[in-house]
């Protein structure tokens, strides 16, 4: 990700016109990423779940635009562009769905067990909301180690019923750790939309009875959820305690690639593309505001897909690991 501009800057919420093409960029590469995963998946080529993150990039780049570079991410299993908006290289992402030694996890954990200490990104989480008591483990780190870190710990709108996330909430605003829960709220869960399986107030609102803020965000929209995170973030990591955002966005596609999603409508769908998509609206708003033209928006799709195609050449030439590799890392020293 790039940080262009200031950290002052940055905590007023303000975008530049070289954050805004990033901003775009940044989107682009986790929608032509997913995209060839999905293509991959449809091959043969990767195995076991797939949970494409295609119409939520707006949420993960808007975050870590606001982050600072001590700040540590954990997420659940729709975790592909939560890796490639750390900064973690698309080749070993890639390869690591497709079960190969160059792979993050050197083509042993897939798509839901890739870690980055080097990026701080402390994985995708195959358990519905138990990455969330484990990002307020990190949080505690960060205070303890009073490295100034904020935690960033994502999960979705199925998640937040969850006993553990409660518990959570409750030590974190008794400690005042440094995290900020995003809610990924896309309205389906697994399949049971949110107004069939959530009760009462609005989800932000979730932690009122322990003390912690929340805002809900337009998550289709970068630049609003650049601003909501800069607040978040301001106010977690100067000791105020956890905050919660709660990102109204949408998934284009299934829970993951073997989801028909018969429980929506290809109206709503196709309504929701074309009305809100996130990388249309930001292209929409560049060209309005003459930040680039259509010659430039053409150069940055071109690149994007050189960077992919790429990553999908490496992917499929890497070798597989040796079976030697079922013995190791099994066990790790702390």
């Amino acid at each position: 990700m790039a940080k262009s501009a200031s950290r002052a800057t940055r905590a007023a919420g303000h975008v530049t016109s070289d954050e805004l093409i990033q901003f775009y960029r940044d989107m682009l590469l986790i929608r032509r990423f997913e995209e060839k995963a999905g293509q991959l998946y449809g091959m043969g080529l990767i195995g076991g779940f797939c949970h494409l993150y295609i119409g939520q990039e707006a949420v993960v780049v808007g975050m870590q635009a606001a982050a600072e570079p001590q700040d540590s991410v954990i997420t659940s299993y729709r975790d592909h562009g939560h890796m490639l908006a750390c900064g973690m290289d698309p080749k070993g992402v890639m390869a690591e769905l497709t079960g190969r030694r160059g792979g993050y996890s050197k083509g042993k954990g897939g798509s839901m067990h890739m870690f980055s200490r080097e990026k701080k990104f402390y994985g995708g989480h195959g358990i519905v909301g138990a990455q969330v008591p484990i990002g307020t483990g990190l949080g505690f780190a960060h205070k303890y180690s009073e490295d100034n870190g904020v935690n960033m710990a994502y999960f979705g709108d199925g998640a937040v019923n969850q006993g553990q996330v409660y518990e959570s909430f409750n030590m974190a605003a008794l400690w005042k750790l440094p995290v900020v829960y995003v809610i990924e709220n896309n309205k389906y869960a697994m399949g049971t939309a949110v107004s069939r399986s959530a009760a009462g107030q609005k989800l932000f609102e979730r932690g009122a009875a322990y003390g912690i803020p929340g805002l809900q965000v337009d998550g289709m929209d970068v630049v609003k959820v650049k601003e909501a995170a800069a607040t978040a973030l301001a106010h977690a990591r100067t000791g105020e305690g956890p905050y919660i955002l709660e990102m109204m966005t949408y998934r284009y596609r299934g829970h993951s690639m073997s989801d028909p999603a018969k429980y929506r409508t290809k109206e709503e769908v196709a309504k929701m593309r074309q009305e809100h998509d996130p990388i249309d609206r930001l292209r929409e708003r560049l060209l309005a505001e003459k930040v680039i033209d259509e010659v430039g928006l053409k150069n940055i799709d071109r690149e994007i897909k050189d960077v992919v195609s790429v990553a999908t050449e490496f992917a499929q030439t890497s070798p597989e690991p040796d079976p030697s590799e079922l013995w190791t890392d099994v066990l790790v020293e702390a």
